[in-house]
Order: C-alpha cells, then structure tokens, then sequence
C-alpha cells in the first residue's frame, strides 16, 4: 500500500527555520536596504533641502507643534517634482516598515525552503509584494500632499501642516483609529504572521506575491494613519520618522503590543484636544 502524497504546505506545527547562512544572507540584504533608504532621506531624497539641517532647525516637535512660522504660500508642483515624493514617500515606507516586518520575511524564508528546498527567490517576490502596498501608499500619500501644497496648507520649507486645527484633528483621528477593532484586527495579523502565512499559503512565485500582500495590507491596516502623523511633525522630520518606526516595531513585535496601541490612542487623543485648544485660545495675527 502506498503512502499518501505529502502536502505542498509546510508543517504547522514545526515549521523549518531557515540555514544558518540563508537566514544572515537575507538578514544582511534587509539592513543594508534600510541603511540606504535612511542615508538617501537624510541627503533629502532629491528635494534639494537637508533632513538633518531641517530637523536641527524644527527639533523634536516639528515647525507647527512648537510654533516656528511655517512661511506658508502655495506652490506649483510640476510632475518631476511628484516623481521625486513618490519617491521619497516609498523609501520612507521601507526604512520605516521593513525592520519590523523582517521576522515574517525570515518566517517566510524558512517555510518557503521548506517546500521548495535550498535558497528560493520566492522570498524576495514575498518581500516586493510587501513593498507594493506600500508603494500604494506612498502615492496616495504624494497625491494628498500634492493637494495640500497647492493650497498652501503644507509648508514647502518643513513640509508639515500650517493649520493649528489641521493638525491636532489629525492627532485626535489618529488615536480614534488606534482604539477601532479594525487596527486590532491587523495588529494581531502582524503579530502573529504564522496563522496568516498559512491561511494563504500558496506554491510558486504567484502565492508569494499573494502573501506578500496579504501582510502588507495588514500592515498598512495597523499603521496608515500613524505615518500620516509625519504631516503634524513634519514629512523629512528624521525625529519623527524614527521614532513611529521604533514605535510601530514595539507595537508589533513586544508582548504587550495590543495595550501599548490603545495607550497610544488615548494620548494621541489628548494630545490633539490639547493642542486644539491652544490653537483656538491663540488670537489670529
């Protein structure tokens, strides 16, 4: 009698870690690809202005948060100048998003050459069907910003927000959204990518990208209006981009993630009623 066939999906209860040199290999790829995103944002990404002279000159707070005029005026955007956020706004995304998404890409690695065997290029489809939602992101992100500056609602010198109003509405939003079911729901799906990696789990290059989707649309569920937050404290603010980084893998990745989110959004909440009524105790110029 023969044996039945053995299944294409890995082994839920004991899914294969990848080879010691595998898992360093991509290890090394991802840092080195966060590394380059950091050191072109900090060059200014091709928008002619220093990350690390605008963040000396804003501090921690951004221009709008600690008053400094914004010198706001509308500007033109021609479609070179677009092409150039598009940009920025994407390796903004992956500096921010790939540290704290790397033990699901490992995770995927392992099960991938658990199937497959050897070292497989599914991994990186995996990782560019991540970086794809994110790239979605990242245009509807320039077209809003687009929108802003030609009203001459952004400042163009420290690309944030010139409305007082604006501005502590979008904290208020940001930490309403912290406390929905829908942001826990896709906090606990990239929490735990295992029980997602095998809902969806399918062989080939096409499942990878599939898969690679599916935990970039949770990702960009749990944390869409906490990097809208860089127009409060200012698009190229290395202060702020760091920090919703390392808070977003703390989130993520440390036990008490889930509390640490609805914290969050009750401070955000506060902070933004707080900053509201500063804006309308302070008398118009």
């Amino acid at each position: 009698m023969t044996a039945p066939p053995k299944s294409r999906m890995p082994d839920r209860a004991t899914p294969a870690r990848p080879r010691l040199r595998e898992g360093h290999i991509i290890l090394a790829a991802l840092i080195a690809g966060v590394v380059l995103c950091l050191a072109y944002l900090m060059s200014g990404a091709g928008t002619g202005m220093s990350a690390v002279a605008m963040t000396r000159t804003t501090g921690p707070g951004g221009a709008l948060l600690t008053g400094i005029d914004a010198l706001a005026h509308p500007v033109r955007w021609t479609l070179a100048t677009a092409l150039v956020m598009v940009t920025m706004w994407w390796l903004m995304m992956v500096a921010m998003m790939v540290p704290s998404a790397t033990p699901a890409v490992l995770l995927y690695a392992a099960l991938s050459r658990q199937t497959a065997g050897g070292m497989s290029w599914n991994t990186a489809i995996f990782l560019a069907g991540y970086l794809w939602v994110w790239a979605g992101f990242s245009l509807l992100a320039t077209l809003v910003q687009w929108a802003m500056s030609t009203q001459g609602a952004l400042s163009p010198m420290y690309m944030t927000l010139t409305s007082g109003y604006a501005g502590g509405g979008l904290l208020v939003l940001a930490g309403l959204y912290q406390l929905t079911p829908l942001k826990h729901k896709c906090l606990q799906a990239c929490r735990g990518p295992v029980q997602a990696l095998m809902s969806h789990w399918r062989p080939g290059p096409a499942g990878a990208l599939r898969a690679g989707v599916v935990l970039g649309a949770n990702c960009l569920g749990c944390c869409w209006v906490l990097m809208l937050l860089l127009f409060v404290g200012g698009v190229m603010n290395l202060y702020w981009i760091v920090g919703l980084a390392v808070y977003v893998g703390i989130e993520k990745l440390s036990p008490p993630g889930p509390k640490l989110a609805s914290i969050a959004g009750s401070l955000l909440i506060l902070a933004g009623l707080a900053f509201l009524w500063r804006t309308s105790a302070i008398p118009p110029p």
